[in-house]
């Protein structure tokens, strides 16, 4: 049998969370198991496709045993290699069988096992492979509502073959080589391996759905390196920019973050191959409006294609009409897509769109875009979709009349909050009380803040300065309404909601920091904000808390309410370096972003969903959140805006303008954007402290540096 493939498509890694689980992703498809490469029944462990989980069980035994694991790496999100060994014979310490699985998805699941007998004598082995389903929803999965195996399994000469007892037409094979003895429920081989020899098997699970074949992305016995899933990860690097830095903790960081952010991507054939980035695995893989538009933001600087596919993507699934059980309505953006067998029970069907915040960062997006150089016509074919959903922000959003976008679920089957705290105890006053709605989040209204001057900005580029006013007089009044009804002067903090009788919600939360992020803050009103959120009840040492500490609903260990989310503390990192001529602003900045960074090497490079927000003091390395999605496309994300934010990098392709206003962390050295494409122009960035160079940039164009 041939040897198995090198393995050196990227820098290993630890590939197992702190629960022991192996998480591997590419698009659509993904696979949970244990360390030892085993999917265990009983579990949330799967092999997912489109949001249903085919494989339940796909567990290896060797001569009747589980093999003993040594160690698990993953030099890509797609792909991991689990290398175990038999266990010693009776009396004996030691092992001479050395176990490899090398698995790879992508449409489907590879594995290779190979023995490798280190001993001086032949061995006999007998190899099995349990194998079993249960093609149930990705949520019944999460919510533990799965009641055991639903396939029906048969063995058809060297194939195993499960289908759905529910939907005959959707099932999966399971094939091998090495002549395997097939049976319903396992494949098994019994061999011999000669004294330093070798032997190895090719097992492929392939999909069925709507009674066909799916077509994996990999062929039987093609190296890992030139599958389709490594295939693409190359094709989003070439494409990508090179963000590099001095600091080595920082450049492992940005490496893992382009690795999942490439994995992560979804390339739907039904709409032309253009990308989108799925919110995260394991529960997240799918579209969501909030989640991949945010990640697109962040992800600019690597490439603008990523950000105009979203929005693409999300104009064609724009609300048309109004249905309370989806709560769609008119120019509202998705918040989610689902494809699982009971996603039209999900939140009210497959395209649910319950979210506040997901319409106003389209229009903000939408500019971005065309600002890092996204092609002219492609963005103003997007402005009628821009209109809608500021039409949607004027008539449906803002329910009653006085200027602030409002949520209230429309029935009993929807978010009871709707904006990224969406948690049913995300938003509370400071002594611990839940908000009743209608809820005006405060983010909310810096998002729409954004999105008025950013179709301002769109309308100058394309010559209509009568919308280009009319926008601008709006986000301005909105600032002058936004700053008398939000701000606590006695607390010196932006209330997080006004509630159902426009009472301030007035705990002090990370939400006020999106307020910086966006720019609707006053300076006066952030000069006091940046002194709050320095404070330890905020700052936690490894990032910025959802909560303070000292409010009511405060617990490090809860999902909003005092946690850390890497996504939240880079928005808090941009928004402050927006006020960076404030004191304090900068040094809080760095310190946020030291903390997350650090809190990044303790994750093995990887930022996770979210984390516990327990003082470092207390306990470090950070206490892991036991149902963190990892990878995650924000948190993945994240380590990018902290580049960007640091840089101050602002780039205006129409009006030919490249501005930098770095402030680069010492601890990072010096930091290097390369081949970094702004339409047509492809420029070279490098900065220290507050110096920058930017080489490349035509005579036509200006540049605005410090």
């Amino acid at each position: 049998m041939s040897a198995p493939e090198p393995f050196n498509a990227g820098e290993p890694a630890l590939a197992a969370d702190a629960g022991g689980t192996v998480t591997l992703v590419e698009g659509s498809t993904f696979c949970l198991s244990a360390s030892t490469g085993d999917i265990q029944p009983g579990s949330t462990h799967g092999f997912y496709f489109r949001d249903a989980r085919l494989l339940s069980r796909w567990e290896l035994r060797v001569d009747g045993h589980a093999p003993h694991p040594l160690s698990v790496t993953g030099p890509e999100a797609f792909a991991a290699r689990f290398v175990l060994r038999r266990p010693p014979k009776g009396g004996l310490a030691d092992s001479t069988l050395l176990v490899v699985r090398e698995r790879l998805v992508g449409d489907g699941l590879r594995e290779t096992i190979t023995l490798d007998n280190l001993g001086r004598e032949a061995t006999a082995v007998t190899l099995v492979l349990h194998v079993d389903g249960d093609f149930a929803d990705l949520f019944a999965v999460k919510e533990g509502r799965v009641g055991g195996s639903s396939a029906e399994a048969t063995a058809a000469g060297s194939d195993l073959l499960l289908r759905d007892r529910g939907d005959a037409a959707r099932g999966l094979v399971v094939s091998a080589t090495g002549d395997p003895l097939v049976a319903p429920g396992a494949l098994s081989w019994r061999v011999v391996v000669p004294a330093r020899g070798r032997w190895s098997t090719e097992i492929i699970a392939s999909p069925r759905v709507a009674d066909r074949r799916v077509e994996p992305q990999f062929r039987r016995g093609e190296r890992v390196e030139s599958s389709g899933p490594a295939r693409k990860i190359k094709a989003w690097r070439r494409a990508s920019t090179t963000v590099a830095a001095d600091d080595p903790a920082l450049t492992a960081v940005l490496r893992r973050t382009e690795s999942d952010l490439g994995a992560l991507q979804i390339h739907d054939p039904s709409r032309g191959g253009r990308p989108f980035v799925a919110a995260g695995a394991p529960w997240f893989m799918t579209l969501f409006g909030r989640d991949s538009l945010l990640t697109a933001w962040m992800t600019l600087p690597l490439d603008v294609g990523l950000a105009l596919g979203t929005l693409q993507t999300l104009a064609e699934a724009q609300g048309r009409t109004t249905d309370p059980l989806t709560e769609e309505e008119p120019g509202r953006i998705l918040h989610e897509l689902r494809l699982g067998p009971d996603s039209g029970r999900v939140l009210g069907g497959n395209h649910y769109y319950g979210t506040a915040d997901a319409t106003p960062l389209f229009v903000a997006l939408l500019a971005e875009c065309l600002r890092w150089g996204a092609d002219a016509d492609a963005v103003r074919a997007l402005l009628p979709a821009a209109d809608a959903a500021l039409a949607w922000v004027d008539r449906h959003g803002d329910r009653d009349g006085d200027g602030f976008v409002e949520y209230q679920r429309a029935t009993d089957r929807g978010l009871l909050n709707q904006g990224w705290k969406d948690s049913f105890d995300g938003i509370n006053h400071a002594d611990g009380r839940l908000a009743t709605g209608p809820i005006a989040l405060c983010e909310v209204q810096g998002y729409v803040y954004a999105a008025r001057l950013a179709r301002a900005e769109l309308a100058e580029t394309f010559d209509d300065p009568a919308t280009a006013a009319r926008q601008r007089e709006l986000a301005a009044r909105l600032r002058e309404r936004f700053a008398e009804a939000f701000w606590l002067p006695e607390r010196g903090w932006y209330a997080v909601a006004l509630d159902g009788g426009k009472a301030k919600v007035d705990a002090l939360t990370s939400n006020a920091a999106h307020a910086l992020w966006s720019g609707i803050a006053l300076d006066e009103h952030a000069a006091v904000l940046v002194e709050r959120l320095a404070d330890a009840s905020m700052d936690s040492g490894y990032g910025l808390r959802t909560l303070s500490a000292e409010m009511g609903a405060y617990n490090p260990m809860s999902y909003h309410n005092g946690s850390i989310w890497p996504h939240d503390t880079a928005i808090a990192v941009a928004g402050l370096l927006r006020y960076a001529h404030l004191p304090g602003a900068v040094e809080l900045a760095e310190r946020l972003a030291g903390g997350l960074l650090d809190a990044a090497g303790a994750f093995g490079g990887r930022l996770p969903e979210l984390f516990c927000g327990f003082a470092r003091d207390r306990f470090s390395p950070p206490v892991p959140y036991p149902t963190s999605c990892s990878p995650q496309a924000w948190a993945s994300a994240a380590p990018l805006l902290l580049v960007r934010a640091f840089l101050g990098l602002e780039p205006d392709v129409p009006r030919r303008e490249v501005a930098l206003r770095p402030h680069v962390p010492a601890r990072w050295g010096s930091l290097r954007l390369s081949e970094l494409r702004l339409g047509q122009v492809v420029v070279d960035v490098s900065a220290r402290g507050t110096d920058a160079e930017l080489r490349g940039l035509p005579d036509s164009w200006r540049a605005r540096v410090g």
